[in-house]
């Protein structure tokens, strides 16, 4: 099977009982800020450029919503990703300068957006977010990036670098975690954790917290899982293979497979609940 031809991403920005539409000219509608995939560009990164680019909002992605497929021109299709948002800049959208593109963008009323909308697939995305529309934090489960392998490795375990395309996967972090607005960095002390949040702490400029629960070595991270589910910020924790069952069980998430070396799980929580998860990867499948 053959993937669509066209993939984007967008989101539906909510703050203070109004959601954030676009008017294109070129089509006369009305619409959720959404655009077309840069190459080597992840959705997640996608949704949010989209929406800066389209509003001049910048925001932070909360819950993953629906993705849409439809037909586009003669024989092509399109596959659209979203999810709920809040801003993470300057709501003020006075200033915007129309374009070719978006010649209006709007803070509309939630009980007039269905009408406003052009669009039932908009319409059903209104609906989903609004039979949830508290706003949730995301605790990011990361497993380190692909690391030197063990069996070729003489010296102390806890000292084992990543490989090149762990650094690779770790040079495409720190935009996923901003796009989620993570604000704290955690992570087992083993070196090739911390080489994996290392870009990240750099580019967000925030510190790593090393916790040793987190470690292969350590003991259970269910007491600081506890806490950080208890806390309203965006947190990422980096941890390895043989730690997250422990982790997992905490969050009351099943993941049968595990997550691949790189990869993250998103888990959306609200009063120490997690009340949605996304499984993601740094680099574009």
């Amino acid at each position: 099977m053959t993937g669509p031809d066209i993939v984007a991403a967008g989101a539906v920005v909510a703050r203070k009982g109004r959601v954030l539409l676009v008017h294109r000219p070129k089509y006369d509608d009305w619409s959720f800020p959404k655009g077309k995939q840069d190459p080597g560009e992840t959705v997640v990164v996608t949704a949010v450029r989209e929406v800066e680019e389209e509003t001049g909002v910048r925001v932070a992605l909360g819950r993953p919503l629906r993705s849409f497929s439809y037909p586009v021109g003669e024989s092509g299709n399109k596959l659209v990703h979203y999810w709920c948002a809040r801003v993470a800049g300057d709501a003020d959208v006075s200033s915007y300068t129309p374009n070719a593109e978006i010649d209006e963008v709007a803070w509309v009323p939630v009980a007039e957006a269905a009408g406003r909308l052009s669009y039932d697939l908009d319409r059903a995305l209104l609906s989903e977010h609004l039979a949830f529309p508290r706003r949730t934090w995301p605790l990011v489960v990361l497993r380190h990036g692909h690391a030197h392998p063990r069996d070729d490795w003489t010296g102390d375990d806890r000292l084992r670098p990543l490989a090149p395309d762990g650094k690779e996967q770790a040079r495409a972090l720190p935009a996923m975690l901003s796009a989620y607005g993570v604000s704290r960095l955690v992570s087992s002390p083993s070196k090739r954790c911390l080489q994996t949040l290392r870009r990240a702490a750099r580019r967000l400029e925030l510190p790593v917290d090393r916790e040793p629960s987190l470690s292969e070595e350590g003991g259970s991270p269910a007491g600081l899982l506890d806490g950080l589910l208890a806390s309203r910020e965006g947190v990422v924790v980096c941890t390895h293979r043989p730690v997250l069952p422990v982790i997992l069980d905490r969050l009351g998430v099943t993941l049968p497979d595990g997550l691949d070396p790189g990869e993250m799980l998103v888990c959306h929580h609200r009063e120490g609940r997690v009340v949605a998860a996304e499984r993601q990867s740094p680099l574009p499948e």
